[in-house]
């Protein structure tokens, strides 16, 4: 597989070229979309929902800062030091 990753790079790439970023943005919403569905075998906790919710919103901007973000809300919801 890694094999496959490093001759085929500039093959992936430029099949990412070829679709209009639309479309690609269509794509990753939709599955984003399965993903979250998951969220109901998870757990229906109020706050395991607003963990998603706010990293969903962080990682649309940077997904380094959304995991930071929910792991530590996480902690702090855990611990009882905030209330949701």
């Amino acid at each position: 597989m890694m094999a496959l990753a490093l001759f085929f790079s500039s093959s992936v790439g430029l099949l990412f070229q070829i679709f209009p970023k639309a479309i690609l943005g269509v794509i990753l919403f939709f599955a984003g979309t399965e993903l979250a569905i998951t969220i109901k075998h998870m757990g229906s906790k109020k706050e395991d929902v607003y963990v998603m919710l706010v990293v969903a919103g962080f990682a649309m901007w940077n997904m380094g800062a959304a995991f930071l973000v929910g792991v530590i809300l996480h902690q702090l919801l855990e611990r009882a030091w905030v209330r949701v």
